[in-house]
């Protein structure tokens, strides 16, 4: 079976799921087109995004203008389809953050989505987050007839679900796939309830290289090291995790933090640091890649993640699988994978004290306590999130919706 993946910038030291999810497809005997709008400079250190890259065509590599030649002949072939797509494209624009002229670029970026498809004999095209990319393969499947499915992680189709226009997404999807419960609930809500049937629920997944049936040794650190992966934004919660790391280190702990990831807090955390002498004892790594984050997993002795907002991260899982304890937030899907003083521990979002509480937590626990929390941890994240398992599930649904 012929599938399409469209995804808005691929391949990205962050989306490493999707590359998962494709290849384990591949290994199912799927033959999977790669199409992204974005990507094809990007600064990318792993050996396999190369290889996916070089495999992949870019909507936009030569820009909007050589979009044209694509239209014309849309227009030309299939005037029917095009008028139905421009006018769900003028209603995409309604309540949207994004004006009209956005849309309309949609609309040509996917009449070369839809050319390239035609061109590979797609069966199905799949897209990844319910935000641009999706509009752009629901303007694709409209010029072309080829069903249509998509993913939503969040939490940003949650933040905005009337401009993103989730609903009318859903109600011409083949499918809708969420990565957890809470997702899909949250989908419930927006959808119509006569299209509830069509959302799934199929978890981001972990390969061979992350569940390999046992457990490294713990790291042996005079100095307990903590990792924080994700962009430095404000939705992740580094400078409420430095406010409560600097009074973890007043109660008398001596505890290092490693922030791994790069973005637009970066001046107001690095500031935060130098003022409150925090420089001895945390470190900014900037983009990493994939192999380097997983390095430094194995060399930490817990990673926290404080964040506001999520779906589920993979990151989560990755920690898990390695034998990593976790320190996170009671939101979203994070308590169906995780169970506070169990496989890791929960504290409550945006809470100082509390996330102080649960650093002093861990590192007051025993050698045995953190060793049953690693064995626990890792059974938890091989049950629920083995890719092969996962993309299996995504299989039927493709099967399904020709």
């Amino acid at each position: 079976m012929k599938i399409t993946y469209f995804i808005n910038q691929y391949p990205q030291v962050s989306h490493t799921f999707i590359r998962r999810e494709i290849l384990a497809l591949e290994e199912q005997g799927f033959n999977i087109q790669r199409i992204a709008l974005r990507g094809w400079n990007a600064d990318i250190a792993d050996e396999t995004d190369k290889d996916e890259r070089a495999k992949t065509q870019y909507i936009l590599v030569s820009g909007l203008l050589a979009l044209l030649p694509y239209v014309f002949r849309q227009l030309l072939i299939t005037p029917l389809l095009f008028v139905k797509a421009l006018i769900t494209a003028l209603r995409m624009s309604r309540m949207s953050e994004r004006n009209l002229i956005y849309h309309i670029i949609y609309l040509f970026e996917a009449c070369k989505v839809a050319s390239l498809c035609r061109g590979f004999n797609s069966q199905h095209i799949h897209a990844h987050f319910g935000t641009n990319s999706t509009e752009v393969a629901l303007l694709a499947h409209l010029l072309s007839n080829i069903p249509y499915s998509f993913t939503v992680h969040g939490p940003e189709e949650f933040d905005k679900p009337l401009g993103l226009h989730l609903k009318e997404k859903v109600e011409h999807a083949k499918f809708v796939v969420a990565i957890s419960s809470y997702g899909r609930a949250q989908l419930y809500r927006w959808a119509e309830y006569k299209d509830w049937h069509k959302i799934k629920i199929v978890h981001c997944g972990l390969d061979g290289s992350f569940l390999q049936g046992e457990l490294d040794q713990p790291p042996v650190n005079k100095i307990r090291q903590l990792l924080c992966i994700g962009r430095l934004c404000e939705q992740k919660g580094q400078l409420l995790l430095l406010k409560s790391l600097r009074k973890v280190i007043d109660s008398g702990e001596n505890v290092t933090l490693i922030l791994a990831g790069d973005g637009e807090m970066r001046h107001a955390i690095e500031t935060f640091i130098n003022k409150n002498n925090l420089q001895n004892h945390v470190q900014i790594t900037g983009w990493i890649s994939s192999k380097q984050v997983k390095q430094l997993l194995m060399n930490s002795d817990a990673m926290i993640l404080p964040s506001f907002a999520e779906g589920l991260p993979v990151a989560i899982m990755e920690a898990m699988a390695i034998g990593t304890p976790v320190l996170t937030t009671y939101i979203a899907g994070i308590p169906e994978l995780i169970i506070n003083d169990k496989n890791g521990i929960l504290f409550p979002a945006g809470d100082i004290d509390a996330t102080k509480k649960a650093m002093v937590g861990f590192l007051s626990k025993s050698k045995d306590e953190l060793e049953l929390m690693r064995q626990q941890a890792y059974q938890s994240v091989e049950r629920h999130h083995n890719i092969d398992t996962e993309a299996a599930k995504l299989a039927c649904y493709f099967k399904e919706g020709v």
